[in-house]
């Protein structure tokens, strides 16, 4: 399968993003949608094997835990730094874009990193976080949840690549952390240094705690006190 699962192989099953983000990151010699043990990859560069995944990084766990002992593997994974939202009739036709007030950093990567929090640790895996400016495609066809009044998301398009950021030992996460951050520190702590949510920050630590990078250094009221091993 590709790293989107949306049933089927090749750019016509997947979303724009995937297919935009692969068409960005391709370089003249590389190979796409190369079949390597069993397995369709992105893109492959040399011995280096890409897989772009804009979501759900639990799907890819087996699919690189096969293939990490004998490839180098790289995860590419987007985040948008700037989102627009585009709204669409039932028939596709655009009726609204605005900005979204939501914004994403580098640290989202977390929210699917405690999917695979140990896979850093192996040398022939590194991941790469590349923020980019998207649009996010929502159509009144009264399928959509009803948080979203009916509304679905349809599609999700790249418009532009801002940064990246390759990742590839757990060495390379800590400095995410700010040098300031006071030891011992509650996952409150972290999240007011780096001004997201508790519930991220606790996925971070979670994630430096399975990478062995950070410990449990006691208690302040009722939240873990970390602290670097």
């Amino acid at each position: 399968m590709t790293s989107e699962d949306y049933g089927g192989i090749g750019t016509l099953s997947e979303r724009s993003l995937h297919a935009g983000l692969k068409e960005w990151y391709r370089k003249p010699n590389d190979e796409v949608e190369v079949d390597i043990d069993g397995y369709v990859i992105d893109i492959v560069r040399g011995g280096l094997l890409i897989e772009i995944q804009t979501r759900n990084f639990a799907a890819l766990r087996t699919k690189l835990m096969k293939l990490i002992p004998n490839h180098r593997v790289r995860l590419v994974h987007p985040v948008a730094r700037v989102r627009w939202i585009v709204r669409q009739t039932r028939e596709g036709k655009e009726v609204s874009r605005r900005k979204s007030p939501k914004r994403s950093s580098v640290l989202s990567v977390f929210e699917e990193l405690v999917s695979i929090p140990t896979l850093l640790l192996h040398r022939n895996f590194e991941l790469e976080v590349i923020e980019v400016f998207d649009e996010q495609v929502m159509r009144d066809d009264g399928k959509g949840s009803w948080r979203r009044k009916g509304w679905s998301i349809v599609d999700r398009r790249l418009i532009d690549v801002a940064d990246s950021h390759l990742f590839a030992s757990p060495s390379d996460l800590v400095k995410l952390i700010p040098p300031d951050l006071k030891v011992p520190f509650t996952n409150a702590d972290l999240a007011t240094t780096l001004g997201c949510s508790k519930r991220l920050a606790q996925k971070l630590t979670y994630c430096l705690r399975k990478m062995n990078i950070l410990g449990i250094g006691g208690k302040k009221g009722n939240s873990l006190l970390h602290k670097f091993q």
